[in-house]
This record gives structure tokens, C-alpha cells and sequence, in this order.
């Protein structure tokens, strides 16, 4: 084999022979009553090799690929199995790339193999037929020793629905909490206040109100987007109008006082066809982004330009984004801002790809910082009506 081949970011990238695998496949199933038990239990059972190869797995594992018998997909890694997008970058496969250094799942196994028992919890995106999806799986990996052969058996279970529900809290019990603390007490205090003052109270308390019911129409919006039930609504779009729009919600922000909002001059003001709604989404948690990234003094510009027959939308912020936070950054319930969050990066990627035919991506430089592009076709009308 070519030595380029065994080339790893991470884990080894060697594997035993599909041979040597299909033994030891036997091995474990001639154990006890192994099969019978373990199809039993509704979590998902694999049990890898020293090289993390597959020899042997219960049938909800099967039932999940679709296929009645373990033999197709012997010697195969977990990534490789679940479609993970990162199992093909490198030519040694899943857990070879440099993305795989903060896999859960191959941290795990590799302590496993160590001696130890471990759990952690993985965030996997996967890509089936051109489309992704993104899951939480919690990973419990534990050594096994069979007829002096070292193993690793790993139990999976599907999280997603609890780490949303953990993230959903924290915004309603947080965010939302907060909003609508700032309603009560602006009503409170117009309720005292005569004059001319209780115009602007009035105003601030419209203006808050307007913000909770946003904060909840984007939770909406996520949660019917992630089961494809969400209605995208087309309309003429003016690139800068719309970016100046997002801007001008963060503008008065308390949170990011300090910080400089530029709208680029040479900006182009194109008129296409998108959604207003779900575009203004993405630019919203675009510049959001950049700004709970900049500190006081600095400067966040943003600006748009045509090319290719796309509209490309961009947003700077002068921080260095580290290498490790770049590999996970569009996986749902990944965060820079502590546990349970991580939906804002995840939704610019879902509604952008899966609702308006668009693409996000990332460019970062010692030199310039950070900057987002949001790119979109001029005309979303035509892509949907071809497809």
C-alpha cells in the first residue's frame, strides 16, 4: 500500500484484512447468545476491532442502513457506516481527518482502547443522496477481551431530540425570558409615567414586543425546518436593503454598544428573487455572529456583490477564528458560548442550503479576521421550478 495512503490528521489510519475481520466477525457471534440478546436492545451495538473496523453489530444498526445481514458492511468504521461527511476527506477514512480530532466518537474508542470505559458525546453531520442531516449521539465505548483478542464495544443513543430540548429551554427560559421581562417592566413603567416621556416608553415597549415575537417565529421557523415543513415564501429582495435592515436591528443593541456597524459603500444594491424572511434570518445571525466576536472599539463591516449569477452577502469581524472551533463550526449544538446552544451557524447553513438554494462558507486571516459569505442564486424562482 502507498505510504500517502496511511496518512492521518488523527486516529491510525491502518486496517486488518477484510479476511482477519470476517473471522473475528464469527468469533463474537458464536459467543453466548450475543446476537439475540444485544437485537434486542433498542440502541444501537457495534463491536470494532483494534483498527476500529466493524466485525460485528444488533440489527437496529441494520435496520438504520437498510440492509438484513452484517456481511456488506464488515470492516467498516462508524463514520463510514452513518454517512458522517468527513469519513471521505482522507484516503484512511473515518477518524483520519483533522475534523476527527474533536469527534466524540473517536475520542471514545481511543480511550476505550486505552482501558478505559468512556462517554462522550459526538456531533455527526451526515450526507445521504446530496442531502444532510445533523445528529447528537451519545457514545459509550468500553474494552472487551475475547480469546486474547482486544476489542472495543461501543453503545450509541440517538440524543438529538434532548439536546434540542436543552437548547430550546435556554432560549425560551433566557432570551425569550429576558425580552419579556423588559415588556412588563416598560408597561410598569408607563403606567406612572405622564408627559412626553411616555411616548418614547411606549415606543421602546412596541419595539421589544416586536423582538420577543421574532425570537419566537425564528425558533418556529427552525424547528419546522428541520422537518421539512417550512413554507418558503418568494418576493423581490434589494441586497443592501436587506442588509441594511439587519443592521439596523443590532444598531441600539445594548449588548454590543461600542461595537462599529459599517455597510460597505461599494456595496451593490441588486434586485433579486429569495425569501425576505428567511434571508433576513441569515444575514440577522450572520452579524450577530461577528459581533459577539468583536470588543469595544472594533469595527463590523458588511457589504454584498454579484457574480457568477449569484448574490454574495459578507460580514467581517476582525477576530481570528481558532482552528478548532472552524472544524465544528456549522454542527448543531456546537457553541463557542458554552452548553446547550449552537442553533445560530447550524440554521444560516440549514436555510440557507435547504430553503434557498444558497451556500455559507468562511474565510479567515490573521490579516483581515474572520468573514462569513452567504451566496444565493438571483433567482430562486427559476432553481425551484426546475426542481
Amino acid at each position: 500500500m502507498e505510504a500517502g495512503r496511511q496518512v492521518t490528521y488523527f486516529a491510525p489510519a491502518q486496517r486488518e484484512p477484510i479476511e482477519s475481520v470476517q473471522k473475528k466477525s464469527k468469533v463474537i457471534e458464536n459467543l453466548i447468545a450475543v446476537q439475540s440478546f444485544f437485537d434486542s436492545i433498542p440502541n444501537i451495538v457495534m463491536v470494532l476491532n483494534q483498527q476500529r473496523q466493524l466485525v460485528f453489530c444488533n440489527r437496529p444498526l441494520l435496520d438504520l442502513l437498510g440492509i438484513g445481514q452484517i456481511e456488506p458492511v464488515l470492516g467498516s468504521r462508524p463514520g463510514e457506516l452513518l454517512g458522517c461527511i468527513h469519513a471521505t476527506e482522507m484516503y484512511g477514512g473515518c477518524g483520519t481527518s483533522e475534523s476527527c480530532r474533536s469527534c466524540g466518537a473517536v475520542l471514545a474508542i481511543l480511550e476505550s482502547q486505552a482501558g478505559l470505559k468512556a462517554y462522550h458525546e459526538c456531533r455527526l453531520t451526515t450526507s445521504t443522496n446530496g442531502s444532510t442531516r445533523s445528529y447528537d449521539f451519545g457514545i459509550t465505548a468500553s474494552p472487551l477481551q475475547v480469546e486474547n483478542e482486544q476489542y472495543t464495544i461501543v453503545f450509541l443513543n440517538d440524543i438529538s431530540d434532548y439536546k434540542r430540548r436543552i437548547a430550546l429551554e435556554r432560549i425560551f427560559f433566557h432570551d425569550i425570558l429576558n425580552t419579556a421581562s423588559s415588556i412588563k417592566a416598560l408597561a410598569e413603567l408607563l403606567e406612572d409615567t405622564n408627559g412626553p416621556d411616555k411616548s418614547d416608553l411606549l415606543s421602546t415597549m412596541q419595539s421589544a414586543a416586536r423582538q420577543l415575537v421574532k425570537e419566537i417565529q425564528e425558533q418556529r421557523d427552525l424547528l419546522q425546518a428541520e422537518n421539512n415543513g417550512l413554507k418558503v415564501k418568494l418576493a423581490p429582495v434589494y441586497s443592501v436593503e436587506i442588509l441594511a435592515e439587519a443592521a439596523a436591528r443590532f444598531t441600539n443593541n445594548e449588548i454590543f454598544r461600542g461595537i462599529k456597524i459599517q455597510l460597505e459603500p461599494s456595496s451593490e444594491n441588486v434586485k433579486f428573487i429569495s425569501s425576505p424572511h428567511l434571508l433576513g434570518r441569515v444575514l440577522g445571525n450572520m452579524l450577530k455572529n461577528a459581533l459577539e466576536a468583536s470588543g469595544t472599539g472594533e469595527t463590523v463591516r458588511l457589504g454584498c456583490f454579484t457574480r457568477d449569477g449569484q448574490v454574495v452577502f459578507w460580514v467581517n469581524n476582525p477576530a481570528v477564528m481558532p482552528r478548532e472551533v472552524q472544524l465544528q463550526l456549522f454542527q448543531r449544538s456546537f457553541s463557542t458560548k458554552g452548553k446547550n446552544r449552537g442553533l445560530g451557524t447550524y440554521s444560516m447553513k440549514l436555510l440557507s442550503e435547504r430553503y434557498l438554494q444558497g451556500s455559507i462558507s468562511f474565510k479567515v486571516s490573521e490579516k483581515e479576521g474572520t468573514t462569513f459569505f452567504a451566496q444565493y442564486p438571483l433567482n430562486l424562482q427559476d432553481l425551484q421550478a426546475k426542481h
